[in-house]
Parts: C-alpha cells; sequence; structure tokens
C-alpha cells in the first residue's frame, strides 16, 4: 500500500544541506512552539510536535539521514511513494509481508505509536522469531503441524513527559485487513531503547498454535529544553561573563516547571550543577551545564566599561 512521502526538511524548515546544528537549532525553535503543554490547540500541537519529532529522529541521526538522502530522486515522486527496491535490505525497517493462518498474504502496520506509516516503512516494524506461517507449500496442510506466530516489533515515540509520570497509549496493529487496538502501559522510568512487550499479541499462530506477542521499542521524544542520558536530564544554561564571574541565581526548566538554582562565583563554562529528583524516575537529576556567553554586539558605554576591565584585571587565561 503506497504511502505518503515526508519531506523532513520541509517540516524542520531547512534546507537538505543543513548542518546538525541548524536542524538542531530549527527543532528547538519549532518544538518550544508546538509544545503540547504550551500550545492553546492542544490536539493540534501535538500532531505537529510528532511531526518535527519525527524529522528530527532521522534528520539528526547521521546514518537515519543517509539513508533517506539516498531516497534520491524517488522523494519526488508525490503523495503516492514507495521506497526503491532493495531499500529494505539495508534499512533495517520495513512493512513486513507474509501468510497468515489461513494462507492469505498480509501487511503489518501499527497505528499510535507517535510515527507515521512513512517511517514506519523505511525504519519502523520488523518481524522475529520463526517461520510463522512465510513461504509454505499450498498443500501445506495446518492441521498436520500446530506453529507459533511470529513476533512483531515496532517502535513507539514516548515523550520525556509520558517517561516521567508514565501513561496509557491505545496502538493499532494492522495485520491485512484484520486490525487489532491495544492498551499499552507505558511505566514511567521508561528509557530509550527499552522493549514493551505485549503477550500474545503479534502474529496469529497456525494450525492451532499461540500466537507470538507484540514488542514496542521505545524512542524518547526529542525534548527542546534537555538531552537524556539514561535517567538524568540535562539542560545547558547559558550565563553572561559576569554571572559566572560573580555568581547569580537563575531560572531553569523542568518536567513540572521552573526553579531557581544559584550559580557560584566562580563558574566555568561546561560545568555541571546538579539538581536531584528532577531527572526521570526512579533516580534521575537535572543536570545543569553551563554555557558562558559573550555578546555579539556591545553598546559604547558598556565596551568602555570592558576596556576598563582589560586594563585593570589581572587574570591571564593563559597563563
Amino acid at each position: 500500500m503506497p504511502v505518503r512521502y515526508k519531506d523532513y526538511y520541509e517540516t524542520l524548515g531547512v534546507p537538505r544541506t543543513a548542518s546538525a546544528d541548524e536542524l538542531k537549532k530549527s527543532f528547538r525553535k519549532l518544538a518550544r512552539q508546538y509544545h503540547p503543554d504550551v500550545a492553546r490547540d492542544k490536539k493540534k500541537a501535538e500532531e505537529k510536535f510528532k511531526e518535527i519529532n519525527e524529522a528530527y529522529e532521522v534528520l539528526s541521526d547521521p546514518d537515519k539521514r543517509k539513508k533517506y538522502d539516498e531516497l534520491g530522486a524517488n522523494w519526488k515522486s508525490g503523495a503516492n511513494f514507495r521506497p526503491p527496491s532493495g531499500w529494505e535490505h539495508f534499512s533495517g525497517g520495513q512493512t513486513f509481508r507474509g501468510r497468515d493462518g489461513g494462507g492469505e498474504d498480509f501487511e503489518t502496520h501499527f497505528g499510535g505509536t507517535g510515527f507515521s506509516d512513512f517511517f514506519e516503512q523505511l525504519f519502523g516494524s520488523r518481524m522475529r522469531g520463526g517461520a510463522g506461517g512465510f513461504g509454505r507449500s499450498p498443500n501445506f496442510a495446518e492441521e498436520d503441524f500446530a506453529e507459533r506466530g511470529r513476533d512483531v516489533e515496532g517502535d513507539i515515540m514516548v515523550t520525556l513527559e509520558e517517561a516521567a509520570r508514565g501513561s496509557i497509549r491505545s496502538v493499532s496493529v494492522r495485520h491485512g485487513s484484520r486490525t487489532e487496538t491495544h492498551q499499552v502501559k507505558i511505566p514511567a522510568g521508561v528509557t530509550e531503547g527499552q522493549r514493551l512487550r505485549i503477550a500474545g499479541r503479534g502474529e496469529h499462530g497456525s494450525g492451532g498454535g499461540v500466537a507470538g506477542d507484540l514488542y514496542l521499542r521505545v524512542r524518547l521524544a526529542k525534548h527542546p529544553d534537555f538531552e537524556v542520558d539514561d535517567h538524568h536530564l540535562i539542560h545547558e544554561a547559558e550565563l553572561a561573563p559576569w554571572e559566572a564571574a560573580l555568581g547569580a541565581e537563575i531560572s531553569v526548566p523542568t518536567l513540572t516547571g521552573r526553579v531557581n538554582i544559584k550559580i557560584p562565583a566562580g563558574t566555568q563554562s561546561g560545568q555541571k550543577l546538579r539538581v536531584r529528583g528532577r531527572g526521570l524516575p526512579p533516580s534521575g537529576d537535572l543536570l545543569v551545564v553551563t554555557k558562558i556567553v559573550v555578546p555579539a554586539k556591545i553598546p559604547e558605554a558598556e565596551k568602555k566599561l570592558w576596556e576598563q576591565l582589560k586594563r585593570e584585571s589581572k587574570f591571564n587565561p593563559r597563563a
């Protein structure tokens, strides 16, 4: 079944030659604008936020971006798009075709995972396990052999807010013409790459065999304010030179609201300040990484003060 092509560069509003820094800057701007927690139209913002995250998930990963770009002229094919022959050989993911317990052809698709059909077809779902009814002879007698269905595995996008508090998600799995919807519990504290198992919800077995399992691999949604390191959240805080030198009190974001932290006098760029218990459960902290920023343009009055400091200060960073 053809799926609608996604122009990830257009989604992020950047040229196809955009650097990693340009991608990050554009993502952060759009993600802050459409984050469901701040937008007025939360439903519309949620869908837009997913689109932005999917685009950044692909383009910020060098391997995924390379594979996406290798579609070449195919990206101009318009709304109805199929990947070129052999794509699944090197993409690591695809929509799987096979034969169900009744001998009918089927495809497996996901819904409600936060990723589009386009992403799923190129980078997403996969089958694991035994033969599961694939490639059998037309004369195969089902009653002579009971076989367990294959496990089905796909990606699910989980926001950091969901990872912090846990949630219940409705996920649909379509095997050919048959669609099944499952309520999936996302426990608080899930981590990147963790697999959630839903027993008996994979491919149906044949000849009376049991069904396979459904596995959803967690992909933590990118956030405009945080990077993730296991259960810790990392936030980069920009400081004026005088704040770093003299000390200050600044406000930083957390997943549950802003908090004030103290910047010790003499703070260096790249220094880490820990805010305990403000990361992901059960034991994550918020790590505030400082970045000293110098103004690009200095008014004449301020310039004189900098020149006075230059004359009077004995500090030499290269000594």
